[in-house]
C-alpha cells in the first residue's frame, strides 16, 4: 500500500504575526508537490490568520485541545473552537506536554478520542527519553503510549503517528535512518498485533527529532518512514526543502 508522504510543521511557542506571515508567504510562493500532505501548527492566536492567508492544500493544526467541549477550564482550547477558526488537525501527546505539563498516557488518549469523535484528525506523538533508549526500552515506551490510545480508539484512519525520540528534539541530534527505520518497523508490527495488519499498513508514521533540510533526504529509502513532524526547521525557509525531500 502506498502511503501519502506527510510533512507537519510544529511552530511550538514561537513566532509573532510578522514571522508567521513570512512563513505563510514562503509556503504560498513555493511550488509545493501535490503528492505531499502538508500541515502547519502555529501558536493558537495565529490559527485563524494562517487559515485565512494560506493557499493551496496546506492544512492547519492546533498544538493542543482539551477533552471537554466547553466550560470552566481556564486557558484550555476546545475542539469546536479550533474548528471554528479553520483547523482540521491537532498535535497531541508531544513529549513537551507529557514531560513539562505531566500529561499522562490516559489523558493523551482521552484527548485523542475526543478530537476524533468531533471530526478533527490527530498527529499522535510518541517517543522515548535518552535514559529509556540507553536501557533498551524504546519500543516498550512507544508501545505503552500507543496502547493507551488503542484502549479507547479502534478506528485509526484519521491518526498519523509521529515518532519523536525525546533525546533528539531540538538537540541537533537525530537517529540514523537505519535506527529510525528499525523503530518505525517495530511500531508498525505492534500496531498490526493490537489493531489489525490492514490498519497498521495504512497508518502513516512520521519521524521527528532535529529533521532539517540537509538530512531529510537521507530517510527517503526507509519503507516505514512516511514523512516528518518538523520543529525548529519549520520556522525557516528550509521547511520547503523538507516538504520536497521525496520529489
Amino acid at each position: 500500500m502506498a502511503r501519502k508522504f506527510f510533512v507537519g510543521g510544529n511552530f511550538k511557542c514561537n513566532g509573532s504575526l510578522a514571522s508567521i506571515k513570512t512563513i505563510v508567504d514562503g509556503l504560498n510562493q513555493a511550488d509545493l508537490p501535490s503528492d505531499v500532505d502538508v500541515v502547519i501548527a502555529p501558536p493558537a492566536p495565529y490559527l485563524h490568520w494562517a487559515k485565512e492567508h494560506i493557499t493551496g492544500n496546506v492544512a492547519i493544526a492546533a498544538q493542543n485541545i482539551y477533552d471537554k467541549e466547553s466550560g470552566a477550564y481556564t486557558g484550555e482550547i476546545s475542539v469546536s473552537q479550533i474548528k471554528d477558526v479553520g483547523a482540521t488537525w491537532v498535535i497531541l501527546g508531544h513529549s513537551e506536554r507529557r514531560t513539562l505539563l505531566s500529561e499522562s498516557d490516559e489523558f493523551v488518549a482521552s484527548k485523542t478520542k475526543f478530537a476524533l469523535d468531533n471530526g478533527v484528525s490527530v498527529i499522535l506523538c510518541i517517543g522515548e527519553s535518552k535514559e529509556e533508549r540507553e536501557a533498551g526500552k524504546t519500543l516498550e515506551v512507544c508501545n505503552r503510549e500507543l496502547d493507551a490510545v488503542v484502549a479507547v480508539v479502534k478506528d485509526w484512519s484519521n491518526i498519523v503517528i509521529a515518532y519523536e525520540p525525546i533525546w533528539a528534539i531540538g538537540t541537533g541530534l537525530a537517529s540514523t535512518p537505519e535506527d529510525a527505520q528499525e523503530t518505525h518497523k517495530g511500531i508498525r508490527e505492534h500496531l498490526a498485533k493490537v489493531l489489525s495488519p490492514e490498519q497498521s499498513e495504512a497508518i502513516r508514521i512520521l519521524y521527528g527529532g532535529s529533521v532539517n533540510g540537509k538530512n531529510a533526504t537521507s530517510f527517503k529509502d526507509c519503507p516505514d518512514i512516511d514523512g516528518f513532524l518538523v520543529g525548529g526547521a519549520s520556522l525557516k525557509p528550509e521547511f520547503v526543502d523538507i516538504i520536497k525531500s521525496r520529489s
